[in-house]
């Protein structure tokens, strides 16, 4: 009667979005992602003022750009974050293509720097590396067409993310950028995987690697150089490898003292693709742990939040950005430590570079809108309803 006389009842407001992102978001995960950003800057100041000495800036003209570059990278974060995966997707989509007409552009508008690989678009007061706002777009967009290709009558979704795959490690290789196109593989493998492939196939790629990586070897004397070095015995004292191998020896457990360290006057990357060397002699193995931890608590949280989702989509693009994300921390400390070929990688979120800062915090922005809580049913109850069907 009430609702007769004076019009239907008003619909009432849903939860703000700020107090229901801060209920569902994954708090350890950001805890860590901004502990990283901090050592990140602490890093920088301790590696970059030699650099800026050498081309005339001031003593902290690094570590300024890379707090303005953090900051927009945390705001990118945390604005991607607040939103739907339907709407992550939908932007993801845009901004791969975006990046996927600038990486084959590159070899038309591209510059090297003088470092031997065109993978940069000059801009004058700053630089671009469209491979790296590429990557976060790929996992999403392969998420999407593997999850689309188990629907009932879906399209060919594995097919057309292999080709897409291939077509991208292919552009990259060409750059040459051997690291992110093994990088970007690494991804879609991890989510084929998960998608539910056949370990047959797979060992049928890595096979497939093995062959392009010895092609690589012998046609190009740029990888066959990094290679060759990885392999050699004895280490050249005056590359980059021999001088972070002896930073890192020098460190010991708790570093030679903070402003003591001698590779940041001796790495032409020591802000960048070596920063982890800085860590290691001026805090010591203590610093670069804790460091470790960092990583591995991201990608663990991450994965464990993702093993209760129903969605495809969500499960498959949250794992293929948490192991990407982790996989490339890795890779950049495991070629400091000469586990592996040099690969000229950054360490996400810690290392200096607007588009590597900028393109973690959209990635890591991606991830943290994918483990966010949402009502929903666990996925074990899922599969014990259909067993008991």
């Amino acid at each position: 009667m009430t609702e007769m006389v004076y019009g239907a009842v008003p619909v009432q407001r849903g939860e703000p979005i700020l107090p229901k992102w801060w209920r569902t978001i994954d708090k350890w995960a950001m805890s860590c992602i901004l502990i990283l950003f901090a050592v990140g800057l602490l890093l920088g100041l301790a590696s970059s003022p030699p650099l800026a000495a050498k081309n005339g800036f001031e003593p902290f003209h690094y570590v300024q750009r890379q707090a303005f570059f953090g900051c927009v990278a945390l705001l990118a974060m945390i604005l991607t974050s607040m939103m739907t995966p339907l709407v992550v997707r939908r932007l993801a989509v845009l901004g791969f293509l975006c990046a996927f007409v600038a990486l084959a552009m590159l070899p038309f508008f591209g510059t090297d720097f003088g470092k031997g690989a065109v993978r940069w678009y000059s801009l004058g007061f700053a630089s671009v590396q469209p491979s790296e706002f590429l990557k976060p777009g790929f996992v999403v967009v392969a998420a999407w067409m593997l999850a689309a290709g188990h629907e009932l009558n879906g399209p060919p979704g594995r097919t057309w993310s292999f080709i897409l795959c291939v077509t991208i490690v292919f552009m990259l290789a060409m750059q040459p950028d051997f690291g992110q196109a093994c990088l970007v593989l690494f991804g879609w493998g991890v989510m084929y995987f998960v998608a539910g492939a056949p370990m047959l196939l797979l060992v049928g790629m890595a096979g497939l690697v093995v062959v392009a990586g010895t092609v690589a070897y012998a046609n190009s004397e740029h990888f066959a150089r990094r290679i060759d070095g990885f392999l050699s015995a004895d280490v050249d004292p005056t590359t980059q490898l021999g001088y972070a191998t002896n930073a890192i020896r020098e460190g010991g457990l708790f570093g030679v003292g903070v402003g003591e360290g001698q590779v940041k006057w001796s790495l032409p990357d020591a802000h960048t693709d070596f920063i982890i060397a800085v860590a290691a002699e001026e805090y010591g193995l203590i610093m670069v742990m804790c460091i470790i931890a960092l990583y591995a608590g991201i990608v663990v949280r991450s994965l464990l939040r993702l093993v209760r989702e129903r969605d495809p989509f969500i499960r498959l693009a949250g794992t293929g950005l948490a192991c990407m994300f982790g996989v490339q921390a890795m890779i950049n400390m495991g070629v400091a430590v000469r586990l592996l070929p040099a690969k000229g990688m950054t360490l996400p979120f810690v290392s200096y570079g607007g588009s590597s800062v900028i393109a973690s915090g959209i990635a890591l922005g991606m991830l943290l809108a994918f483990t966010r809580s949402r009502p929903q049913g666990e996925i074990s109850e899922l599969l014990g309803r259909g067993r008991m069907k």
